[in-house]
């Protein structure tokens, strides 16, 4: 493992990986060989077998064989992964981070220099490598590096508590901004609602005045058109006095003018004879209705005494 550049801690670790893989290969292929072990001591006790027979075994075997390989390689994988997370998790923890070429895994040249280093390392049988305990992943050299990284990962770690105390106290500062923003939202629709309030009282102020502007004018044109009204009343009083004034002098020339005409001289002489004979048949009716008064009175006593006389 020299070629790789490994040092001796590190080629020890991957001793023991290759160590536990290997054992797992052999556990897994004693499996198999037991597989064919239990075809032959099962299967194969007659002499001869049919084309059928020999195939169906051969099919048996491979189903047994394939779940045995198919399990091992499953099992790899996953152990492969359980690997990475132990160097992944280590690495983490210095603040490292490790990478992995997925193509060098088909690398010839290397799987051959592996394999070489597998036959060189377990060609003795016998040969025992105690497991050294597993510490955790530290840097490649101790001297200077180390206390640089060590240092620097102090220093980061000191940053990051820095900016942890500066986060908190931005968040607070945030919270805080949140809630005045909050705040500031709430006054502001506030501020909003009274604005829309104000522009429609005012809408409303303005309405009014339009309706009082309008009402004035509705006033001043109906006083003007009552003053109108009134001065064409007494303007038409005038004229109706006058009229009437005009009309009772103008009767009066009329009445003046009919007594003036001879008609109106002949009929009032006409009235004053028939008033005259009127009053004339008058005292003659009132004269002859006392004396029949005066003949019934004298007549009135002979009456009653013949009435008595025919009533004996």
């Amino acid at each position: 493992m020299a070629e790789f550049g490994f040092n001796e801690h590190h080629q020890n670790e991957a001793i023991n990986y290759m160590r536990f893989a290997r054992s797992k290969r052999i556990i897994r292929l004693k499996t198999i060989d037991s597989c064919f072990e239990d075809l032959k001591d099962s299967r194969l006790v007659e002499e001869t077998f049919t084309v059928d027979e020999v195939r169906d075994m051969l099919d048996g075997l491979q189903l047994v064989v394939r779940g045995e390989v198919e399990t091992e390689l499953i099992n790899t994988a996953h152990t492969n992964v359980l690997l990475l997370r132990q160097l992944f998790s280590q690495a983490e923890k210095f603040y490292l981070r490790l990478q992995t070429d997925i193509s060098e895994l088909e690398n010839r040249e290397l799987l051959e220099q592996v394999a070489e280093f597998e036959n060189t390392e377990f060609k003795n049988p016998n040969k025992t490598n105690q497991e050294i305990s597993k510490p955790k992943l530290a840097p490649l050299n101790e001297g200077g590096v180390s206390e640089l990284l060590n240092k620097e990962i102090s220093r980061l770690q000191e940053e990051n508590n820095k900016l942890k105390g500066r986060l908190r106290t931005l968040e607070t500062q945030a919270m805080g901004a949140l809630d005045e923003k909050t705040r500031a939202e709430r006054a502001l629709k506030d501020l909003q609602k009274m604005a829309t309030r104000s522009q429609e009282i005012t809408s409303l102020e303005d309405t009014v005045a339009a309706l009082q502007e309008d009402y004035q004018k509705s006033l001043s044109v109906n006083a003007a058109s009552q003053r109108d009204l009134q001065d064409n009343l007494v303007s038409a009083k005038h004229d109706l006095l006058r009229v009437q004034e005009q009309l009772s002098l103008a009767e009066k020339e009329l009445d003046r003018k009919f007594q003036q005409t001879s008609a109106y001289r002949n009929m009032k002489e006409i009235l004053t004879k028939k008033n005259e004979q009127i009053k004339d048949i008058r005292k003659r009716l009132s004269n002859s209705n006392v004396s029949i008064l005066d003949t019934s009175l004298m007549n009135e006593p002979f009456a009653s005494h013949n009435k008595t006389q025919n009533g004996g």
